[in-house]
C-alpha cells in the first residue's frame, strides 16, 4: 500500500502541476515518482497497514506485477514527450489520468475483498473512458470513448450482478470465506452463476473473446500512447485480477467454469489470429494481437502449479516490453505520416533503423521465435497447460502462433524491403525514443537467452 500512496499522491501533484506553463514538468514529475514507487516496491511493506489486510494485502505476488506494471509504465512516460506535443494544453491531465489508472491496477494486485476489486476496477477503467477521447479533434478519439464506456458500464453491470449472487449465497464478500465455501459447496447454484458473471466482466477487461468486440476500434482511436497504455499496463492488471479471482475465490468450483473459459480461449485463438490477417492498419492489427494475446495468457489456467503465478508474470512482462517495443515505432510513423496503414510503415528500417529493429524484435517476441522472451513465455505456458491435460486448447495456441508469424511478417517486411517513397519529414527520433528501443532489445533478447535474470532483477 505504500507503493499505492506514493504514485496516487503522484498523480495528484502531476495533475496540479498544469498550472505552471501548461503542465511543462508533468512528465517529470511522473517519472520520478514512478521511480520511487519501483524502488520502495522492493522494500517490506510498513507494518502500519497490517490493520487493512482484511481488504488489501501487499503480498509477494502483489510485489511482483506491481514492480512490471511501474516498469511498463516508466517506459511509456519516457515516449510521452513526443507522443503528446500535440496534447500540450492538457499534458498534465493525461499523465495523471495515467496514473490514477495505474494506482487502480495497484488495487487489484492485492485485493483480498470484493469490494476491493470492484473499487479497483473503476478507478483502473473511469481514467482510460477519459484517455480514449482525449483527441478533440478527431472523431475516432470520441467514438473510441463512447463505446469504450458503453461497454465498460455493461461489464460493470456483470460484475456487481455477479457480487450480488456471490454475497447472497455466502454472505460475505472476503476471497478466502468465498474459497472456504465454494469447496464445501460445490454444487451451490447461485456462487456458480455469481463466479460466471464475474469471469464474463473480467473477460471484457481483458479483451477476451466474444467480448473483445470494443478492442479494434478503442485502439485505433485512442492516442497510441494511450493504446499502448491499454494493451500493456490494463492487460496486466485485469489478468492478474481474473487469475487470483478465479483460483483463489473461485478455485472450489474450477469444474464448473473451466470449459467455459475453455471456449471462450478456442473462440479468442482462432478469431482474432484470423480478423489480424485481413488488417490493413497497424493499430488495428495489433488490437487483434492483443487479443489473441488473451487466449495465450488464459491457458495459465489449465494445470495450475506453484509456478503458475510466476510464469504468468514472465509472460505478461515479456509481452507487456513487446508492445511498448512496437507502439514506439508506430508512435513516430504516426506522427509524422498522420496515419498508421501498414503502407506508412514503408521504408522505416532505412529512415530509422533501431525504431524498426525494436519493433521487428517485438514481434518476433509476440510470435513465439526461440531466443525472445515471447519463446520462453509461450512455451512455460504451452507446458502448463499439456501437464494439465489440455493438449487440444495447445494445438489451438499453436496453430494460432502460426497464423500470427504472417501478419507480423507484412509490417516487418514493410519496414525493411518496400522502398521508402513518402518520408519527406527531415526529423529524427530522438535520443530518448532510440535508447528505449535499445533497452527493450536487450531485455527481450536477454530474458528469451537467460530466463533466470527475470526472477533475479525482480527480486524473486
Amino acid at each position: 500500500m505504500s507503493v499505492f500512496i506514493i504514485l496516487f499522491l503522484t498523480a495528484v501533484l502531476v495533475l496540479f502541476s498544469g498550472v505552471l506553463e501548461k503542465g511543462k514538468y508533468a512528465r517529470y514529475i511522473g517519472i520520478l515518482g514512478l521511480i520511487i514507487g519501483l524502488y520502495v516496491s522492493f522494500l517490506p511493506e510498513c507494518e502500519f497497514f497490517d490493520q487493512y489486510k482484511a481488504m488489501y494485502e501487499y503480498s509477494s505476488n502483489a510485489a511482483l506485477f506491481t514492480k512490471i506494471s511501474i516498469i511498463i509504465t516508466l517506459l511509456l512516460f519516457f515516449l510521452g514527450g513526443f507522443a503528446f506535443s500535440d496534447h500540450r494544453s492538457h499534458q498534465s491531465e493525461l499523465y495523471a489520468l495515467m496514473l490514477f489508472a495505474l494506482s487502480g491496477g495497484l488495487v487489484l494486485f492485492g485485493f483480498q475483498n470484493l469490494v476491493t476489486l470492484f473499487i479497483g476496477i473503476e478507478i483502473l477503467s473511469i481514467p482510460l473512458y477519459v484517455m480514449a477521447g482525449s483527441n478533440k479533434t478527431d472523431l475516432r478519439s470520441t467514438e473510441a470513448s463512447m463505446k469504450y464506456f458503453l461497454m465498460g458500464a455493461f461489464a460493470t453491470g456483470f460484475l456487481m450482478f455477479g457480487v450480488a449472487l456471490v454475497y447472497g449465497s455466502v454472505g460475505s464478500f472476503d476471497m478466502y470465506v468465498i474459497h472456504d465455501f465454494a469447496i464445501s459447496n460445490p454444487k451451490n447454484l447461485m456462487l456458480i452463476m455469481g463466479s460466471i458473471l464475474m469471469l464474463s466482466a473480467l473477460a471484457f477487461k481483458v479483451s477476451l473473446a466474444p467480448f473483445h468486440m470494443w478492442s479494434p476500434d478503442v485502439y485505433q482511436g485512442s492516442p497510441s500512447l494511450i493504446t499502448g497504455f491499454m494493451a500493456s499496463v490494463v492487460k496486466i492488471s485485469g489478468f492478474f485480477a481474473l487469475f487470483k479471482l478465479m483460483t483463489l475465490g473461485f478455485g472450489g468450483i474450477a469444474g464448473e467454469w473451466i470449459n467455459i473459459l475453455g471456449v471462450f480461449v478456442i473462440i479468442t485463438l482462432l478469431l482474432a489470429n484470423v480478423m489480424a490477417l485481413v488488417q490493413t492498419n497497424a493499430k488495428r492489427m495489433l488490437a487483434y494481437s492483443s487479443v489473441s494475446h488473451a487466449g495465450y495468457i488464459s491457458l495459465i489456467f489449465f494445470g495450475l502449479n506453484n509456478f503458475s503465478t510466476s510464469i504468468l508474470g514472465f509472460y505478461l512482462f515479456a509481452y507487456s516490453l513487446a508492445t511498448v517495443g512496437v507502439f514506439i515505432s508506430l508512435i513516430w510513423v504516426e506522427k509524422i505520416k498522420k496515419e498508421t496503414s501498414f503502407a506508412a510503415f514503408n521504408g522505416l528500417g532505412k529512415k530509422e533503423p533501431l525504431l524498426a529493429i525494436g519493433a521487428t524484435v517485438s514481434m518476433l517476441s509476440m510470435a513465439g521465435i526461440p531466443l525472445t522472451a515471447g519463446f520462453i513465455g509461450k512455451l512455460s505456458i504451452f507446458n502448463q497447460a499439456i501437464g494439465g491435460g489440455s493438449s487440444f486448447l495447445v494445438l489451438v495456441a499453436v496453430l494460432g502462433s502460426a497464423l500470427s508469424i504472417a501478419y507480423y511478417l507484412r509490417l516487418i517486411i514493410a519496414m525493411f524491403f518496400y522502398k521508402e517513397d513518402n518520408f519527406h519529414n527531415t526529423e529524427k527520433a530522438s535520443i530518448t525514443y532510440n535508447i528505449v528501443a535499445i533497452v527493450i532489445i536487450l531485455a527481450l533478447f536477454s530474458m528469451g537467452i537467460v530466463p533466470d535474470l527475470f526472477a533475479k532483477i525482480l527480486g524473486l
